[in-house]
C-alpha cells in the first residue's frame, strides 16, 4: 500500500505533527523579541543548541535578555523589525506582545516561505518548540500540538523523574556494541533488536493504576540493570 493510501486513526485527537531535530548549527535563525517571552524563547534554543546561529531584533531588550546575547557573543539590534531582517534566514521565532506587529512579520515570512514560530499563536505557526526531557544523549521532544504547554510541561517533569541519569552509560555501552558488529546495516539493526529485545518486557493489560506504578517502578528497574547487561555482551 502506498504511504499515502496509509490508513489514519481513526482518533479525532490524532497529532499531525512531524517530530524532527533540527541542528540549529547549520542554519540561521531570527528572534523577534526582547522581553521574557523573548527570553524563554532564547534560554530553550540555547540549551538545546548551544551552537546556534541566532539573530534577534527588538524595540526593547530587557537586561537579562542583553546579558544573554552578549554572553554567547549573539548579532543584536534594538530598533523595528525590517523585512530586511529575513534576508538569509531559515526560521523565525517571534516573541513579541503586539498583534498588529506579529502578524505583520508572520505575513513576510510567509512571503518568503521562512518558517516561523508565532508566541501564543498556534494558529500562525510552522513549527512550535516542544517540552524536552534530555539525560545526556537522551532527548525527547513531547508535543500537545499547541494545546497545552502546561501538560507537556507536566508530561517532562514526570519523564525527567522516571529515566535514571545511568542511561548514558547504556547509550555508552550500546555506541560500544554497535561499532563492534560486523555486516551490513540491516544485519547490525536485526543483532541489535535481538540484543536489546530482553529489555523489553512483554506487553500485558493491566489496570491503569496499576500500570502507573509499573511504569516508574519498572523504568527505574529497568535502566540500573540495562548498563549491566550491555556491558557484560560486550565482555564475552
Amino acid at each position: 500500500m502506498p504511504a499515502s493510501a496509509a490508513k489514519q486513526p481513526e482518533s479525532h485527537s490524532f497529532n499531525p505533527l512531524f517530530p524532527v531535530f533540527l541542528k540549529l548549527a547549520n542554519l540561521d535563525l531570527l528572534l523577534v523579541g526582547g522581553g521574557y517571552v523573548a527570553l524563554e524563547k532564547l534560554s530553550a534554543l540555547l540549551a538545546n543548541s548551544p551552537q546556534a546561529r541566532i539573530r534577534l531584533v527588538a524595540t526593547e531588550i530587557s537586561r537579562d535578555v542583553k546579558d544573554i546575547v552578549i554572553k554567547h557573543d549573539i548579532p543584536y539590534e534594538e530598533r523595528a523589525f525590517r523585512p530586511g531582517d529575513l534576508e538569509g534566514i531559515d526560521l523565525v521565532i517571534i516573541a513579541i506582545n503586539d498583534k498588529a506587529a506579529s502578524t505583520a512579520i508572520h505575513a513576510c515570512c510567509k512571503e518568503k516561505r521562512i518558517l516561523t514560530n508565532v508566541a501564543d499563536k498556534p494558529q500562525y505557526c510552522d513549527f512550535y518548540l516542544s517540552s524536552i526531557v534530555q539525560k545526556g544523549n537522551l532527548k525527547i521532544a513531547i508535543s500537545t500540538n499547541g494545546k497545552s504547554p502546561t501538560i507537556a510541561k507536566r508530561v517532562k517533569e514526570v519523564l525527567n523523574d522516571t529515566f535514571p541519569d545511568e542511561i548514558e552509560n547504556v547509550l555508552d555501552n550500546m555506541e560500544k556494541i554497535r561499532n563492534t558488529l560486523k555486516g551490513d546495516f540491516s544485519d547490525k539493526v536485526r543483532q541489535l533488536n535481538h540484543i536489546t529485545r530482553v529489555l523489553t518486557p512483554e506487553k500485558k493489560r493491566y489496570r491503569k493504576p496499576l500500570l502507573s506504578i509499573l511504569l516508574y517502578a519498572g523504568a527505574a528497574v529497568f535502566f540500573m540493570f540495562a548498563g549491566y547487561f550491555i556491558l557484560s555482551y560486550i565482555l564475552k
